[in-house]
């Protein structure tokens, strides 16, 4: 099963939200809460289409609400669960079907977590779907080849680090900074912090997995 490129999965996971996520969903997208982000998004009024995880974060009356408001909940045993509640997330969305993904929630004080997010870009990589990790300041998602970015987004610096040992190949147009076949090493700064200076750029690499993040202050 595949979905319209017009579709997209939006997940809420029960790291750093507010205010400024209610104005992440669009008509059309496919709702799953994980854990204490499907009580954010039932406490703003948003019914969400999956709400899933263990809950050890919500309250007993907060998991009753989520299951009177959500469309369908899956309740996970949390001893008995191989996956973080945001894999989960991700992995339901693959199975039905989406490939384009947007995680928001994924990103906060717990280093952990967020870094096994940031990993999860690998994950719906393999799986043939585009996984972007969103929050107040940052946009994070993953290069594989070719990945046009537009000026007019709210986020002016772009950095760049391998995801895997090495990048081969990274050629950037429209930037401030420009390479031309260049190799990023995992552990090395060179591709951080970076500034488009046209509508748009481009980044083109030979071989290997790039994290491209968008960043504001």
């Amino acid at each position: 099963m595949s979905r319209s490129d017009h579709e997209r999965a939006l997940i809420f996971a029960g790291g750093r939200l507010g205010r400024w996520a209610l104005d992440l969903p669009a008509p059309g997208d496919y709702l799953i809460g994980a854990d204490r982000g499907a009580e954010f998004l039932v406490r703003h009024g948003l019914k969400p289409d999956l709400a899933l995880g263990d809950f050890d974060s919500v309250t007993a009356d907060e998991k009753s609400r989520i299951a009177r408001q959500a469309k369908q909940m899956l309740d996970c045993d949390p001893y008995d669960k191989d996956w973080t509640d945001t894999e989960l997330a991700l992995r339901e969305a693959l199975d039905r079907g989406y490939t384009r993904i947007v995680a928001t929630g994924a990103l906060g004080t717990r280093f952990d977590h967020t870094l096994g997010n940031v990993h999860l870009l690998r994950q719906a990589h393999e799986r043939g779907a585009a996984l972007t990790l969103v929050d107040e300041h940052n946009e994070i998602r993953l290069c594989a080849g070719r990945l046009r970015l537009e000026a007019s987004e709210p986020y002016p610096y772009v950095s760049l680090l391998p995801l895997t040992l090495e990048v081969t190949g990274v050629t950037l147009s429209g930037f401030r900074y420009p390479l031309s076949n260049a190799t990023l090493k995992l552990g090395w700064s060179l591709g951080i912090s970076n500034v488009l200076e046209e509508e748009h750029g481009t980044i083109d690499i030979a071989d290997g997995l790039l994290l491209v993040i968008r960043s504001r202050d």
